[in-house]
């Protein structure tokens, strides 16, 4: 009598169909069950014996971001079978940065959550995670983290450029140019309709270097994508070839066991960083590179950081730092560009999912040919990182500002604090025209951190007053506990850490106080003394907001503050294992 091919195996066979089987108490049985359902679908047991590659898919109807999705997953099943594995799909949140409310950082946390649970609870013997949209990449990467088992990463693309009476535009920084010209009555409500209709050509991410290509060149850069896997725009072959490139590419690390926690070194989230000062890319890559690395028992040391931005330039000529389109970094050789620029700066020997070594990929992708996107460090769009990180009595634990979209004028500035309480007060005033301001002020915007909000929107890029704006005033000094889109600029200090929604000193600041920004001292300071701080914290303490029930609950009792990653503190890793860069 032959075997039966659902008893238990010596040795231990836990792959495919085979792996996590539900527990009903016997194996046997549950192998069994598991095979005659999935039998239900039309599958052969030579099907069911191949490698079990999952495809997360991320499509929605509320995610135009991911529209391409169906096409992805085809290519990468093509890919699977291709290199013979069993390609199976399945559905997880999907987060649209538009269409999540209030906002789509509150989101993150739980859909990593859905990403790493789906990954450990169904047979897969590897993972592609689709994902695009700002926060759906960093969920994914961090999911997979926890769930540590063969996952690759594929990036939905960006979007095609528009074009409004003959000037080409793109999401989303034109977005924000045009609604600015709209607020200073530049145009009128019949162009500020028109140009809606082109902002967004097709499907796909922000066509800036907002958090969407940030965290595409990031995921590039960790070795979690197939070389050039950041910037095919997401209508092209080249997106859809990168797919089918992609699902081949799971199956080879499901049978060669090449496990996240291979690629996620702490040398891959060194080079990270250094892409991240190079492409002038969206303060949010801080916050969500934390958190990610928090999965793996890492910390992001900012100091260190800043360190490398002094020596790391911005090369990239993208907006909202340079002028050009994702589009046209694909057509200028995409990260292989850069990389090769950025090599005397990179970890060489970090491993990325191909097997190969980020070196090895390097001179895999040849000599590079002549372009204008991307800069060479003799000739750079801005001489240090985009990010600086600025400390002082007003953020002991640290606060951001992108230098690199900034007014120089203003990187060195004293001013008087012109104060909004929370996102509702500045929505009444901001643009009254009894509003005390002038463009010499520096607007301060509390209670949108991580609990404040919750979820530390992107309330950080706080408009230009009305009154200043119909005067032509471009830029002001606007500090916050929040967040900015990436496709964003101006003179903004972002992340202020402690936030004020738990008593950080952010929460004391009073209308008419001044306040000093200086970015070449790395210093953002409030000119009160600690003595008059402690009287206002004691005459006026502060109650962190709570919630009686759910997610909003959950999250306002677990989520960390801006320097760990605004991630849930029982999701971070339980041990740390030291701090990059090293």
């Amino acid at each position: 009598m032959s075997a039966s091919p659902f008893e238990p195996t010596d040795p231990p066979d836990n792959s495919g169909m085979r792996k996590g089987l539900t527990s009903y108490g016997d194996q046997g049985f549950s192998l069994f069950l598991r095979k005659a359902f999935i039998k239900g679908a039309g599958f052969t047991d030579a099907a069911l014996d191949r490698p079990v590659i999952g495809i997360a898919n991320t499509g929605s109807a509320y995610n135009p971001c991911h529209g391409n999705a169906p096409q992805l997953i085809e290519a990468v099943k093509r890919g699977v079978m291709l290199a013979g594995g069993l390609p199976m799909d399945f559905p997880t949140i999907s987060v649209h940065e538009s269409f999540a409310a209030p906002t789509s950082m509150y989101l993150r946390n739980l859909m990593s959550m859905d990403t790493e649970e789906m990954v450990r609870a169904q047979p897969m013997d590897a993972v592609v995670l689709i994902g695009g949209c700002d926060k759906t990449v960093p969920a994914q990467l961090m999911g997979a983290a926890s769930a540590n088992i063969p996952s690759i990463q594929l990036i939905t693309g960006s979007m095609l450029t528009g074009s409004h009476r003959g000037e080409r535009v793109g999401a989303c920084t034109d977005c924000r140019r045009y609604w600015g010209k709209y607020r200073a009555e530049e145009v009128d409500a019949e162009e500020i309709a028109e140009v809606n209709d082109q902002l967004v050509a097709s499907v796909g991410t922000c066509s800036v270097m907002g958090t969407a290509s940030t965290m595409a060149c990031i995921a590039e850069a960790l070795g979690m994508t197939m070389p050039g896997g950041a910037s095919p725009p997401a209508v092209t072959a080249d997106r859809i070839r990168i797919a089918e490139q992609t699902g081949a590419q799971a199956v080879q690390m499901a049978r060669d066991g090449l496990t996240i926690d291979k690629v996620l070194t702490p040398d891959a989230f060194e080079n990270a960083m250094r892409v991240l000062l190079a492409i002038g890319g969206s303060t949010n890559g801080i916050v969500h590179l934390t958190a990610i690395a928090g999965r793996m028992g890492l910390e992001i040391d900012l100091a260190a950081l800043d360190r490398m931005g002094r020596e790391t330039p911005v090369l990239l000529d993208l907006k909202p730092s340079g002028q050009h389109y994702m589009e046209d970094f694909h057509h200028a050789g995409g990260m292989a560009t850069l990389l090769r620029e950025l090599k005397p700066l990179l970890k060489l020997d970090a491993m990325t999912v191909t097997g190969r070594t980020l070196g090895e990929e390097i001179e895999r992708s040849g000599p590079g040919f002549k372009q204008d996107v991307v800069r060479s460090a003799r000739n750079p769009i801005y001489p240090q990182g985009g990010i600086a990180v600025l400390r002082g009595n007003l953020a002991p634990g640290g606060a951001i500002i992108k230098q690199s979209a900034a007014d120089p004028k203003l990187m060195e500035h004293e001013g008087r604090a012109v104060v909004f309480e929370n996102i509702e007060d500045l929505v009444t005033r901001i643009d009254r025209d009894d509003l005390d301001v002038t463009a010499e002020d520096i607007l301060v915007l509390k209670n949108i951190g991580p609990k404040g909000a919750p979820g530390m929107p992107e309330a950080g890029y706080i408009p230009i007053p009305r009154k200043l704006a119909r005067a032509g005033v471009k830029d002001i000094v606007r500090i916050s506990d929040g967040r900015m889109s990436g496709t964003a600029f101006g003179t903004i200090v972002l992340h202020v850490t402690p936030e004020s929604a738990i008593g950080g000193p952010l929460a004391y600041v009073q209308n008419g106080d001044r306040i000093r920004l200086s970015v070449t001292n790395r210093e953002i300071a409030l000119l009160v003394s600690d003595q008059e701080l402690a009287r206002r914290a004691a005459a006026s303490p502060v109650i962190e907001p709570t919630a009686a029930r759910g997610y909003k609950k959950l999250f306002l009792q677990s989520v960390t503050q801006a320097d760990q990653g605004v991630d849930f503190d029982f999701l971070r890793a339980p041990k740390t294992m030291g701090k990059v860069p090293r």
